[in-house]
């Protein structure tokens, strides 16, 4: 089974310094069709305004991957990290038993354009953790790089939770495909650009679910970069 849902779909918010599109139900955005997917709970575009940010604010217990498309997110935590996560890399914060951090954009001309996912744990209680690691693009052109990991395999960041996330960057002729258990589902979020993926055709925004399909095929991609998620049933 294969859906389509439109960008124009997603929950949104405009708090003005911070304007935000919600995949699934989150903060003062509920939709109950659309809770999650498989183990994966949030995906959250947001856009921050030059000069401001989440000030202090805690979680725990959920594996937070942020992932930068423009500007850059300068992070701090209650574990002493102080990072700035430009376009290219991807940060891996596991909230175990609790941790606090704050995430702006220091710029003065320039907004932070990124997406902040959660993906469930399959362990809970473990001391908090943070990874950040360089994604080249050679590695995501015309294919489907792994960017995180139950094991950390290919240089992809460690998460805890039994999901596998990809990124890829596809424009004319470049294609992949990626194999999916018959117990697993498949979530594929179209970052920008225009993609097919299994001959339908979407745009920046949109995502297609997938569950019950033996596979997820991409094709016909103009300047289209995408995040492919492997979940839990």
């Amino acid at each position: 089974m294969l859906t389509v849902r439109k960008a124009q779909d997603r929950g949104y918010a405009d708090h003005g310094w911070l304007k935000s599109y919600h995949s699934f139900s989150f903060a003062d955005y509920y939709d109950e069709a659309h809770m999650g997917w498989g183990n994966l709970r949030v995906i959250n575009e947001d856009r921050i305004a030059p000069g401001t940010g989440f000030g202090k604010h805690g979680h725990q217990n959920m594996e937070i991957v942020s992932y930068v498309l423009s500007g850059e997110l300068a992070h701090e935590d209650s574990m002493g990290n102080r990072q700035t996560i430009p376009p290219g890399d991807v940060q891996r914060m596991s909230a175990g038993t609790g941790v606090v951090h704050s995430e702006f954009n220091h710029a003065q001309g320039a907004t932070t354009h990124f997406l902040q996912i959660w993906i469930i744990p399959n362990v809970t209680g473990i001391a908090p953790g943070y990874e950040q690691k360089t994604i080249p693009e050679e590695r995501k052109r015309g294919a489907l790089c792994l960017v995180a990991s139950p094991d950390g395999a290919h240089n992809s960041v460690t998460i805890h939770a039994d999901a596998a996330l990809y990124a890829g960057l596809f424009n004319g002729n470049e294609r992949a495909e990626l194999a999916l258990e018959p117990n697993r589902k498949g979530y594929v979020h179209l970052v920008r650009g225009v993609l097919e993926v299994n001959g339908q055709r979407i745009e920046a925004g949109d995502a297609v679910l997938l569950e019950h399909e033996g596979r997820v095929k991409l094709s016909n991609g103009t300047d289209a970069e995408v995040l492919v998620f492997d979940l839990e049933m």
